[in-house]
């Protein structure tokens, strides 16, 4: 079997660890429903450095093995994050201890702040990879020889000679990520029907943005400017000039640009573009209308700026976006019962 091991250690963040081991086991659970080669799947183990219960930054207590304790090669090393991070990276006995269980792996995976970990051994050098977006800074700061990027949910770093690494965004995007890992180990089916048993909203691409959802949006006070953004939100693609935006709550153009910039963070043209996108990504996974179509109702014009806008956005066409993430495609289930998940914990 794939043999995965989750780093730990006292005051990781729970998620991170919890959130691979679900998609590997999950992964698991499909092959084993759908009659596939039970010897592809995956053997996972959280370790830490001493092994025994150790205590998330959630008081969720988790039961791990030894870093020594690993004798075997490790096919995939996965690095979770967490507040506690930088105490940890400045015991020379920890960091010692992760460089080996480095040295011996096939993929290194790094979650969240699990980056900030994994670089301190080098293992990072020439790579670039992403994390947390509020913690991006320090890593780059600290790391000058590794290329950090903010903005993907998730990046893979595949060098020549190298170790293979995967690197994602906080908490959350590590479910992606081992998603995608399933998707490459396995196919595209096995990774949909993991992502659809932990009730997935959709199974992201790596390059799309960390601030790709309207919820990082700032909401201005209530007031005129909230009232703003929420007739854009209601008719994406109506006239949401900043004109018609001013009229519509009574302020001089001026005026209602400063003030929305202020209480919402971006300028209005900015804040229209994303609230159209996401109405596009929106039709693009429950509809079977053109692009076209789509592109029109969603304020675009045409089928041209929709797809460079979403390109320059996510990364992707809009063809591929649905072909990747429409529901209809999502409706063909490889089992029709939710996997048994067994513990694949060793």
């Amino acid at each position: 079997m794939h043999r995965v091991v989750v780093v730990a250690f006292p005051g990781v963040q729970s998620l991170d660890v919890a959130g691979p081991a679900e998609v590997f086991a999950g992964a698991n659970s499909v092959m084993n429903a759908t009659g596939a080669d039970r010897a592809a799947g995956y053997h996972v183990t959280i370790a830490s450095l001493d092994g025994g219960v150790v205590t998330t930054e959630s008081a969720v207590r988790l039961d791990t093995e030894s870093f020594a304790s690993i004798l075997e090669p490790i096919d995939t090393l996965v690095v979770a994050g967490g507040f506690a991070v930088w105490r940890h990276r400045s015991d020379p006995r920890f960091v010692a201890a992760l460089d080996d269980l480095i040295a011996r792996s096939t993929r290194l995976v790094t979650v969240c702040t699990g980056a900030t970990l994994a670089a301190v051994t080098g293992a990072l050098d020439g790579h670039r990879v992403t994390t947390h977006w509020a913690r991006a800074n320090r890593l780059a700061e600290a790391h000058p020889a590794v290329t950090v990027d903010a903005d993907p949910i998730f990046i893979r770093s595949d060098l020549p000679g190298r170790h293979d690494v995967w690197s994602s965004a906080g908490v959350t995007a590590g479910i992606d990520l081992c998603l995608a890992i399933v998707e490459h180990d396995h196919s595209t089916e096995i990774a949909q029907e993991v992502g659809r048993w932990l009730v997935m909203y959709l199974r992201r691409p790596g390059g799309q943005s960390q601030f790709a959802s309207p919820t990082w949006i700032r909401q201005a006070p209530v007031g005129p400017i909230q009232q703003a953004q929420e007739s854009v939100i209601d008719d994406p693609g109506g006239d949401h000039r900043v004109a018609a935006l001013a009229a519509r709550v009574a302020m001089s153009e001026r005026h209602f640009v400063r003030r929305f910039t202020d209480e919402v963070g971006l300028s209005p043209a900015k804040f229209v573009s994303r609230i159209r996108i996401d109405a596009a990504r929106h039709e693009l996974e429950r509809s079977d209308d053109t692009v076209a179509s789509i592109a029109a109702r969603c304020g675009f014009g045409t089928a041209e700026t929709l797809r460079r806008s979403l390109h320059r956005h996510l990364g992707v066409s809009p063809e591929a976006y649905r072909q990747r993430f429409s529901h209809a495609a999502d409706s063909r289930t490889l089992i029709q019962h939710p996997p048994h998940t067994e513990s694949s914990s060793a």
